[in-house]
């Protein structure tokens, strides 16, 4: 009896072992409870920008006043029960145009990105995996484009084609998509020299079945979370397009329009420019810090493929 009962030791915390790792959460609740606990930073920037896209696209609801109906009584006039941040020189709401604007600027960063994702998904991957010159080509192209700052690039593309909703995007796509080339190119160059890709094209299948198959699937993901951390900076430069003059116009109601039309208070009140000017910041970290968390998931040890 006491010769086999040492033995018995290691099977119980053996058995007590997989009853505990039974017990852990796995898959998705597993990996949302590894978010939360170790990254509160993106797990607040993923509410933030929640309750933004929800305001937005509630804005009828949320807001007292139409982004265009003037008040003739109240023309620049301070924060009061009618009008909860005051009205700028030509009467209207700024709280009301805080929350319709906040759609212009989340369609255009949106809009933008998922442009530049797809245009730079469908490069890079190329690319990547023929190599040779249809990467040679394609890079030279990418390198002439990095050759202009992305903001002035996005400047030129508006003032080429109008300033107009649909054309901001597409300018600030334009500067944006040599990024996504770039992250495309690097992992479809990676797994081009996998097995399970070798022996896909040996077994007689077309480039098109296995980049379909067995490229894209493994480079979407990391796609996505860039385009996660690309966001912000797309939100930024519609700001400051609108904010030039050579974005949305008026009277479309948009934040980086806003800080410039509100910039005659600014010595008299200064918190009018400063509403729009916050509210564009508060979104920009926002999706950073989302985007900054969900790289760590998808790359633990924090590298970025540029």
């Amino acid at each position: 009896m006491t010769a086999g009962a040492p033995s018995q030791q290691p099977e119980q915390a053996e058995r007590g072992s997989d009853n505990s790792s039974s017990n852990r959460p796995t898959g998705v609740y597993a990996g949302f409870r590894t978010f939360v606990r170790e990254d509160p930073a993106a797990l607040v920037g993923g509410v933030l920008l929640a309750t933004i896209v929800v305001s937005a696209v509630l804005a009828p609801v949320i807001a007292p006043h139409g982004p265009l109906a003037q008040d003739q009584f109240h023309v620049g006039a301070g924060s009061s029960g009618s009008h909860l941040l005051g009205t700028d020189q030509l009467g209207r709401d700024i709280f009301s145009r805080l929350v319709y604007g906040a759609r212009s600027s989340l369609l255009i960063g949106a809009g933008s990105v998922l442009l530049a994702l797809v245009v730079g998904t469908v490069f890079g991957t190329l690319a990547g995996y023929y190599g040779g010159r249809v990467d040679a080509v394609i890079s030279a192209a990418i390198d002439l484009v990095l050759a202009f700052p992305l903001l002035i690039l996005a400047i030129l593309v508006v003032i080429v084609l109008g300033p107009n909703l649909w054309n901001v995007i597409f300018a600030i796509s334009v500067s944006q998509f040599p990024v996504f080339v770039r992250v495309a190119r690097s992992l479809a160059l990676s797994l081009r020299q996998r097995e399970f890709v070798e022996a896909s094209i040996s077994l007689g299948s077309s480039d098109l079945k296995v980049m379909r198959k067995h490229v894209l699937p493994n480079v979407l993901p990391l796609m996505m979370v860039q385009a996660t951390t690309t966001i912000g900076l797309a939100i930024l430069s519609g700001a400051a397009l609108s904010f030039l003059g050579i974005g949305l116009q008026p009277p479309t109601p948009d934040w980086g329009r806003m800080v410039s039309e509100l910039g005659v208070f600014v010595f008299t009140r200064p918190e009018l420019p400063f509403y729009p000017g916050a509210a564009i910041a508060l979104t920009v970290v926002a999706a950073n810090l989302l985007g900054d968390g969900l790289v760590k998931i998808a790359d633990p040890l924090g590298r970025r493929v540029l």
